[in-house]
């Protein structure tokens, strides 16, 4: 397990290089890919009759313990554990891949690629964390009473998607349009740690941290592909991104603008998206929900975890002492739902040239589920100024995670680069991400 909090720390790095997708460009008035990706009505609205988006990076971290200025720390690891609040991090990284739309009269496609890779620590109790990766020392026995489902989590796969969008209503003040994606999915790798419903007691004893429960809890393991080798090594998420076909997923939305002489006043947009789900198939493919009991006259010597990286030792170490209920581990394929959420934004032109837009991204699924890829609770406001080849902009957000984040973003014909939180990440914040790409519109 130390190896698996350790690799949050080479996550934080790679953080001055990251981003929050594509936070700012994704609603410019500039229409292209990327607000296709948001809302496939957007579509519709192409600024030009072609658009090849030839590659763009998306690359986020973000925490609620730890700030910029901590990262210098010898104590790091103490830092993510102190205090009672549950710990929740993760990492998300996106490539938007080789991708192309078109205009057509009232019509928009789009054929796109995205490869995606994430790791989450969700509702994870800071006693457990602490005793594992900081020498086990708790000074006084500790109560743990905890009915959430606390997990460490890592997925990667790619998708392929197909959208079509028609503008179904015009005149010279409205315009209404709607669009759907399908997206096929190719699932990479999966690993999944849950514990739930846990009662029970740390104790210090002598130089060692023991763990028992007063009631038996609920733990899932399951993992598939490279993950179930260790999923605390960035490159086994790199390596098996794009998997076998198979999955779907779909969004749908709409859009409506208040036309003004040229562009717009109001660009309104709704969306739900990633409806859906893929299957993990792989020789390596372990599912199984076990009982676990630790009972006071056979107590759970937490250090035998600081140097584990996979799931399958987590079993092994649980299994030889007798904790787990008797049952064979499940090597079975397992459904895994996506991140379905809705999007709501709404773009207005203040005056020429300069535009602000107001954005919401709520989950429809909850975080805890061993099953679920996860996705933040994210409100923001982007002023922005456009003069055609050139765009600057800076959003200011908040979201379930990390906070209030500002960040800065600037486009320049058809290169964008940019970060949700570039300003609050220099002034302590707890988030770093961002992004860069290059696209080409053109007729």
């Amino acid at each position: 397990m130390r190896k698996i909090i350790l690799s949050l720390s080479l996550f934080f790095g790679l953080g001055a290089f990251a981003q929050d997708q594509f936070s700012g460009i994704s609603t410019s008035n500039r229409v292209g890919i990327l607000n296709g990706v948001i809302n496939p009505a957007e579509f519709a609205n192409l600024s030009k009759k072609f658009e090849i988006n030839v590659v763009g990076f998306s690359f986020d971290v973000s925490n609620n313990k730890i700030g910029i200025s901590d990262l210098n720390s010898d104590n790091l690891e103490e830092l993510i554990f102190t205090g009672n609040e549950p710990v929740d991090m993760r990492f998300d990284g996106t490539i938007l891949g080789p991708s192309f739309a078109m205009k057509w009269f009232k019509w928009g496609f789009a054929v796109t690629t995205v490869a995606h890779a994430k790791f989450d620590m969700v509702d994870v109790d800071p006693t457990i964390g602490n005793a594992i990766t900081n020498d086990n020392l708790i000074l006084n026995t500790t109560i743990l009473n905890n009915p959430n489902n606390q997990r460490l989590s890592g997925t990667s796969y790619g998708e392929i998607g197909l959208s079509a969008a028609r503008t179904v209503f015009e005149n010279e003040k409205h315009q209404f349009s709607a669009g759907v994606t399908l997206k096929i999915l190719f699932p990479g790798s999966y690993s999944n740690f849950g514990l739930s419903q846990l009662d029970g007691q740390i104790t210090q004893n002598g130089a060692a941290a023991f763990l028992t429960t007063n009631s038996p809890a609920t733990l899932n393991i399951a993992y598939s592909g490279n993950l179930a080798d260790s999923f605390s090594n960035f490159n086994d998420y790199s390596k098996s991104i794009f998997g076998g076909l198979n999955g779907f997923s779909g969004d749908i939305g709409v859009n409506y603008q208040l036309k003004a002489v040229t562009g717009y006043k109001l660009n309104f947009g709704l969306s739900i998206r990633n409806i859906g789900s893929m299957t993990y198939k792989d020789d390596n493919n372990y599912n199984t929900t076990y009982t676990l009991n630790i009972p006071t006259t056979n107590p759970l010597d937490l250090s035998q975890f600081s140097n584990v990286d996979n799931l399958s030792q987590v079993e092994e170490i649980l299994t030889d002492e007798g904790y787990l209920t008797a049952q064979p581990r499940n090597k079975t394929d397992f459904k895994v739902k996506l991140p379905t959420s809705l999007s709501m934004y709404a773009d207005f032109k203040i005056v020429p040239k300069f535009y602000v837009t107001a954005y919401l991204q709520q989950k429809l699924n909850k975080d805890d589920g061993n099953m679920q890829i996860t996705v933040p609770n994210l409100i923001s406001l982007t002023p922005r100024f456009n003069i055609g080849f050139f765009e600057a902009y800076v959003p200011l957000s908040h979201d379930d995670i990390s906070g209030t984040n500002v960040g800065f973003g600037f486009r320049l014909a058809g290169f964008y680069l940019g970060s949700g939180s570039i300003i609050s990440t220099l002034a302590d914040g707890k988030q770093a991400n961002i992004y860069t790409g290059y696209r080409y519109a053109f007729l």
